[in-house]
């Protein structure tokens, strides 16, 4: 075998002469180099036919392959004579460097259940990994999970919002609608914080009153305005535990439901026709535009409409009373209605979970996804400011 003159020219250069035929020097080196190569060769060979005479379904031997942030790769961990080495950058028994995990929990967060996390890792990276090991990842989260529910919040909080999804849960052989409450609060800064998440395992009357409970002995000391979406009995929970604090229903959840019996080609002008009721200077304006609503065609189209504003009108009524900066905290669906869009849609992509706990991982995951966006307060925060400090005096300024 003949070797070329240009590439002997290119390994002596820059070489010492002196040290080119030493073990340390170039021929050194270069036997060192042909014995790996001919030993990967060799390892190659061998899981090659090892793998053709696999039986079907058995397990596959391979090389070591660390999964990192990006994609996998294979690495071979050097080894002494009495195997006491024990590597720092990659350990002996690890498999994952850190970014892994994080793209996992990220891919769950958005929704997609550990098969699909599975297929996307392996149709993207070309990674094996099992949903066994997918769960572990996610599972992480549970220590976080309990410490976030558990930790100390602001004594007073000028708004908070409750709200309540519902998602499907496997109990006891069986799927089951269950409730997931939230509660968002708006610090005194304007600052928005997801305050806890909670899992309806009891009848309201009792439920509720855990929740407010929950949240005087994390260090709530005042609510000034719950906004509420209406359901029986929780306007009393909150009183209770907060005897000051104004119930607020949500004009948001009331127009929802307003046009949850409306057709599809209603809907705008049912929209447009129940806007002067909420944008009513007072309350007897706003209950004089619900008697025009009552009585003119949309409304006598769609019964069911007025009664549920009168239901929940002396919930309704303290809107009106608030100055227009307030009306815009309280009202506005950036608060809320965005935060619950993100999670609707990741719990409809899962279909049910398999407990509470999935349940409560996945809904954590998001809310903590999309609280890394809000750097900034609410844009009508100052305005708002001055208002609450007027209207709540002391109770505002004891944060």
């Amino acid at each position: 075998m003949k070797i070329r003159d240009t590439l002997i020219d290119e390994l002596l250069a820059g070489q010492d002469p002196t040290t080119v035929m030493t073990q340390d020097g170039l021929l050194g080196t270069l036997k060192k180099a042909l014995l790996n190569r001919m030993m990967a060769c060799e390892f190659d060979h061998h899981l090659a036919q090892e793998q053709a005479e696999r039986p079907v379904g058995a397990r596959r031997n391979h090389r070591k392959r660390v999964l990192t942030g990006d994609a996998p790769i294979e690495v071979t961990i050097p080894r002494d004579r009495d195997g006491r080495f024990d590597p720092v950058l990659i350990g002996k028994y690890q498999r994952r460097l850190p970014g892994f995990d994080d793209k996992v929990i990220s891919l769950y967060a958005r929704g997609m259940s550990t098969r699909e996390i599975q297929g996307h890792l392996e149709e993207i990276y070309g990674a094996e990994v099992s949903p066994q090991l997918i769960s572990t990842v996610t599972d992480g989260v549970t220590a976080e999970i309990a410490e976030w529910q558990n930790r100390p919040l602001e004594p007073v909080y000028p708004v908070v919002f409750f709200d309540a999804l519902r998602v499907k849960v496997r109990d006891e052989g069986t799927v089951r609608n269950k409730a997931v409450y939230l509660a968002l609060g708006v610090r005194a800064d304007g600052h928005k914080e997801p305050l806890g998440l909670w899992v309806e395992q009891t009848e309201g009357a009792k439920f509720w009153p855990r929740i407010m409970n929950e949240l005087r002995n994390r260090g709530v000391n005042d609510i000034l305005i719950a906004v509420v979406d209406g359901l029986k009995g929780f306007p009393e929970a909150i009183n209770a535990a907060f005897p000051q604090t104004q119930v607020q229903t949500c004009i948001v959840h009331l127009m929802r439901n307003s046009l949850s019996f409306v057709s599809w080609t209603d809907r705008k002008a049912v929209v447009a026709a129940l806007k002067p009721i909420y944008q009513a200077v007072n309350a007897d304006a706003a209950l004089a535009a619900l008697d025009t609503f009552e009585t003119s065609p949309l409304g006598l189209k769609d019964p069911t409409i007025v009664p549920a504003w009168r239901r929940q009108w002396d919930q309704v009524v303290p809107f009106f009373a608030f100055p227009r900066e307030l009306r815009r905290i309280i009202y506005t669906t950036n608060a809320i209605e965005s935060l619950n869009s993100k999670l609707r849609t990741s719990v409809r992509s899962r279909g049910h979970f398999p407990n509470d706990e999935a349940a409560v991982k996945m809904l954590y995951l998001v809310l903590r996804r999309v609280n890394q966006n809000w750097k900034m307060p609410q844009r009508e925060w100052t305005a708002a400011r001055t208002q609450f400090a007027i209207l709540f005096g002391e109770r505002f300024r004891s944060e």
